[in-house]
């Protein structure tokens, strides 16, 4: 049998038509399902029949959508959950218990690691947080005790790239869980399974949705470790609704012709950063004097949809940036459709205390951009234009 490629396997890859013969799947919105008898309801709650018994665990719009995604990333098996904090919760409290240790890069989102410093400690789990690019440092904070290793690459939101053949190595070697959050490179810029990572993330809120209209978020991996994921979702209710797995299975029909356009307006921007006399330190993978470019390269199909620079000087320029962007919508979530600006600062990351936010790079005169499909010359004027105002 031919291997499908991305596109078709996202576009063809639908549950079975019904009597009806749609070409479109239909919306599933039923709180619960039928049996056809006694028996057959029984044989359900045991396992020993396959079928559906309640949307807050199997649906066939959200069986759907986490086995497109499953084929898309080369997993066994998926779990949908309501948002991408969700997934990420779900992912560490269902693998880990009282008495284990975690490791993670503290180049993570600022929600993510709130979770690990603030509610996992209350579970009696450890954890050590090490810079995500700094191998060495992985290395030292692997206790008798560690369990689980967490990450994201790209990292939000200054973009840096972890070697995920290192990071599979030293987890398989030391019999320990690794934990990618592939939300900025998406199935089609990266898959984590091909370099050995155990278990892929996502907040499907971002790209995958990639208009700025629902939540939700996936787990994938192996059986065993998707067995507990779902078990937790099953009975604490962290689902993704049908309607919102209905809309993201669509949604990653054109995941790759979209995330074509936003690497290619993203490299355009980027490169164009580069040369303006008002910025400083821009960050993309894919630039070529990136301290990352070749690893980048390596993992990733292309560069990814997010730039990140800081605007030159001190006092208030990135407000005034903000401020004066006419194209440019300010809000704080990412793979949209419509570009986006944000100043993690004062926003995504503003809980962290200062001395944590420029450890990870994040100075009061960052920006990241989320590039979205506009023209990209009409972007650049409006970059270049709100610049001009920070002199």
């Amino acid at each position: 049998m031919v291997k499908k490629s991305f596109e078709t396997t996202a576009i063809r890859t639908q549950i079975e038509q019904s009597y009806h013969r749609e070409h479109s799947v239909p919306l599933y919105l039923t709180s619960s399902f039928t049996f056809e008898d006694a028996e057959h309801g029984s044989a359900l709650f045991q396992g020993s029949a396959e079928g559906n018994l309640y949307s807050r665990f199997s649906n066939p719009n959200t069986s759907e959508f986490t086995q497109k995604l499953c084929l898309l990333e080369n997993y066994e098996a998926g779990v949908s959950t309501a948002s991408g904090m969700a997934a990420v919760y779900t992912s560490l409290v269902a693998l880990l218990q009282s008495g284990d240790h975690l490791i993670a890069s503290k180049n993570s989102f600022g929600n993510t690691l709130y979770i690990i410093q603030h509610i996992l400690p209350k579970m009696g789990v450890e954890y050590t947080l090490v810079e995500l690019d700094d191998e060495q440092s992985w290395i030292r904070a692997i206790k008798p005790n560690t369990k689980l290793l967490y990450l994201e690459t790209p990292s939000n939101p200054t973009l840096k790239i972890a070697d995920l053949s290192f990071i599979s190595r030293l987890c398989r070697d030391n019999k320990i869980i690794s934990i990618v959050d592939n939300c900025f490179a998406t199935p089609y810029l990266q898959k984590p399974s091909e370099f050995g990572i155990d278990i892929s993330i996502h907040s499907a809120t971002k790209y995958i949705d990639g208009q700025g209209r629902v939540l939700g978020g996936a787990i994938i991996g192996n059986k065993e470790h998707i067995k507990h994921c779902y078990e937790f979702i099953r009975r604490t209710g962290a689902c993704l609704s049908p309607f919102n797995a209905w809309i993201l299975s669509k949604s990653l029909e054109t995941l790759a012709v979209r995330m074509d356009r936003h690497c290619s307006n993203a490299m355009s921007i980027a490169t164009w950063l580069t040369n303006h006399p008002l910025v400083e330190n821009v960050i993309y993978p894919f630039l070529p004097h990136s301290k990352d470019y070749e690893l980048a390269k390596k993992q990733m199909k292309l560069g990814g949809g997010l730039v990140g620079f800081e605007i030159k000087g001190n006092g208030n320029k990135a407000i005034k940036f903000l401020n004066s962007l006419k194209i440019h919508s300010l809000t704080a979530n990412l793979g949209d459709s419509r570009s986006i600006a944000t100043h993690p600062a004062s926003t995504t990351h503003s809980k962290l205390d200062e001395t944590q936010r420029l450890n990870s790079g994040i100075t009061s005169n960052f920006i990241r951009l989320s590039v979205g499909l506009e023209h990209v010359d009409e972007l650049i004027t409006d970059i270049d234009q709100s610049l001009s105002t920070t002199k």
